[in-house]
């Protein structure tokens, strides 16, 4: 298995377009305003060398780079460079692909020399695309995926049983795939802070705090195991979300309702061409001024708008009265197809 993961995949993007900014701190974000209320996308090396990272608000990236050069988020942009990256690892002799998002993807295939095979992929996306990647090969997902750190920028880097624990073990076990900030922290109330801790601890001590399934599950992350096979069947979104910053916080109900009407109205919008019902929404809500909390609820299947954003609206009234909201944000979880669960592409109908 190989993980190939795009470097500074936006940033670049960028730079093919304005040669110019080669070398520049880059940074890019809402409306590349930072005296609005924004969040950064992405950050080239040359800004993140000073603290700025993906989800910092704008404003804060700008200070803390007085020289960036602050760019709009250009989605289409992003989108039409993926595509034509994707389509280069299709071309791969043997390749098996699963995309896994704009700037990243799984490659499986057999090749007596994954390292060869690997800079020779490299190669092509450079020749291709004019963006250089990173790529991880592994014996399972789970170390491909981590070995890609291991490589970057523009490397190669091979993980396996035999060094697994020699180059994961000492690190946080935050440095997972599939393990964040906050399982990191359950994990350490249980004294395992290190991926070889993790790599060690006995299942079934695991389930109490994460449940029979996920408990032997983190385990196995420790250990880097895990499916050793890269699936290629078309993504089928499991729902839609869209979500508003406010560029003045909201104090009154009705600008909460209002808002919370347009949410829905959008994610309606998303979910009418999937052609499946809503089962489940789920608001979320930041508080001023930054606190953000959400909200959840599973619903009876149904194609009827108005019962949704009836349930949307019901879902704002937990929300907290008095207090100031910088941005709201509504998803809503849909029902896969029976073809999405059996590996096809689904049919759409419905709306």
């Amino acid at each position: 298995m190989l993980h190939v993961d795009l470097d500074q995949f936006i940033a670049a993007v960028e730079v093919l377009r304005r040669p110019e900014l080669a070398g520049k701190p880059i940074i890019v974000g809402g409306r590349g305003d930072p005296t609005e209320r924004a969040v950064v996308s992405t950050a080239s090396y040359e800004a993140r060398v000073f603290g700025v990272g993906s989800g910092m608000p704008l404003r804060i990236a700008a200070r803390k780079v007085p020289d960036a050069v602050i760019l709009p988020v250009d989605a289409e942009a992003y989108l039409e460079a993926s595509d034509a990256v994707m389509a280069t690892l299709r071309a791969q002799p043997g390749a098996v692909v699963q995309v896994l998002g704009w700037d990243e993807a799984f490659v499986g295939v057999e090749a007596e020399d994954p390292e060869a095979y690997a800079r020779q992929l490299q190669a092509d996306v450079l020749e291709r695309t004019q963006l250089h990647c990173s790529v991880g090969i592994g014996d399972t997902l789970i170390r491909a995926k981590n070995a890609t750190d291991f490589g970057k920028p523009a490397g190669v880097f091979r993980l396996t049983t035999a060094n697994w624990l020699d180059f994961m073990g000492d690190r946080p076990t935050k440095e997972l795939w599939g393990v964040g900030s906050k399982i990191s922290g359950r994990l350490a109330k249980l004294g395992i802070n290190t991926v070889a801790e993790l790599a060690a601890a006995d299942p079934q001590t695991l389930v109490p705090e994460f449940g029979p399934k996920m408990g032997p599950w983190y385990n196995e992350l420790g250990r880097g195991d895990g499916t050793s096979v890269v699936d290629d069947t078309p993504w089928v979104a499991r729902g839609h979300s869209r979500e508003t910053t406010f560029q003045q916080d909201l104090t009154e109900p009705d600008q909460v309702h209002d808002a919370v009407r347009g949410l829905t109205a959008q994610v309606l919008k998303d979910v009418a061409a999937e052609g499946r019902p809503v089962i489940g929404l789920t608001l979320k809500v930041r508080y001023a001024p930054f606190t953000t909390k959400t909200h959840a609820r599973k619903i009876p299947e149904t194609f009827d708008r108005e019962d949704v954003l009836v349930r949307a609206l019901d879902l704002a009234g937990a929300i907290e009265p008095g207090r100031p909201i910088r941005l709201l944000g509504l998803r809503a979880e849909m029902a896969m197809p029976d073809d999405a669960r059996k590996g096809h592409t689904p049919t759409r109908g419905g709306w």
